[in-house]
């Protein structure tokens, strides 16, 4: 069994026969004809994705028009950046499990902030600090706001972080979303590192205002905006799902805004599948199974669904890579 001289998807088809495999190769399968029927798809990430660098394959969806717009953490828009600027001042710690009080306090010390098996060096958060602060004065002042994506693709555009670039800028999933175009959506950009801090910064007097990033619910408002005149063709939108939490369910609640409270006509999400090693029977709604969806009008009866109750790090590269046809 392996991969030489054999494409992944065809791997894949001939391996993937039951179980959450079975159901990773429908997703796929799925979310390819779905693409390739003239759909839209919106990817929603949470947990720590960016960290594990899943830019590598999700860069790749973006160039190739697999990907139209992103729900995500802040911490996932955020650490992108992070790995991109400073990927190798980064720490691995395989053996994370073992680490005691006091090694853990010892990463601290030495300026480390660990997320499972890997370390972001401290000093990458005040080295994008300073470039994204100048930019959230100049908004205050002049009395202007923007989302937290658009101050990232102001610093891309200007090529103001280029020169600390650590890793081939195709592996970062944003300066692809940035190339491309696509909105990203950040719902509670207060709960990230750089959201802390531009908070400090409003409340030491260095920003005058927080009214340089915009709001929460002007996300929404965008969000939409752009489903409705996304909504188009044969197909309409799809909605793949990595992890649970805010990133999945501020986005997917588009839908249900327009038609009950907008009372505005639209289609439901016409395909959904999510990874998640959440159970649904903790009243979890990342855990959710997708036909609970229906009675909140985001699914319709006969939209496609999967639940991959699996690892994102490894299902979502290997869905990715079927759908590009590798």
């Amino acid at each position: 069994m392996n991969f030489q001289n054999q494409p992944i998807s065809q791997w894949m088809e001939r391996h993937f026969r039951h179980f959450n495999a079975r159901e990773t190769l429908a997703a796929a399968s799925s979310y390819r004809e779905f693409i390739e029927g003239g759909g839209s798809m919106l990817v929603s990430l949470a947990g720590a994705m960016s960290t594990a660098e899943l830019g590598v394959s999700l860069a790749e969806m973006i160039r190739q028009d697999k990907v139209h717009a992103i729900s995500c953490t802040a911490a996932n828009l955020e650490e992108d950046i992070y790995n991109l600027v400073a990927h190798d001042e980064y720490a691995l710690v395989p053996n994370y499990r073992d680490l005691s009080p006091a090694a853990e306090k010892a990463l601290r010390d030495e300026g480390f902030n660990r997320v499972t098996d890997t370390c972001i060096p401290e000093n990458v958060f005040r080295n994008v600090e300073a470039h994204f602060v100048k930019i959230c004065q100049e908004l205050a002042e002049n009395k202007q706001s923007l989302f937290p994506y658009e101050i990232f693709y102001r610093l891309f555009e200007a090529g103001t972080i280029d020169q600390y670039f650590q890793i081939p800028r195709e592996d970062s999933w944003l300066y692809a979303a940035w190339e491309k175009e696509i909105p990203v959506f950040s719902p509670g950009f207060e709960d990230s590192t750089i959201g802390n801090i531009f908070a400090a910064r409003v409340i030491d007097g260095t920003i005058s205002s927080h009214s340089a990033i915009c709001t929460g619910t002007e996300q929404m408002e965008r969000l939409v905006k752009w489903y409705r005149a996304n909504d188009q063709g044969e197909k309409g939108i799809g909605f793949f799902q990595i992890g649970g939490g805010i990133a999945g369910d501020f986005a997917i609640c588009a839908v249900p805004l327009i038609l009950q409270d907008l009372q505005k006509d639209v289609r439901l999400w016409q395909y959904f599948a999510q990874i998640s090693d959440s159970t649904t029977s903790y009243g979890s709604y990342s855990g959710a199974v997708p036909n609970e969806k229906i009675t909140w009008y985001k699914l319709d009866v006969d939209s496609p669904r999967f639940m991959i109750n699996s690892d994102a790090s490894i299902v979502a590269p290997l869905i990715f890579a079927y759908v590009l046809g590798e």
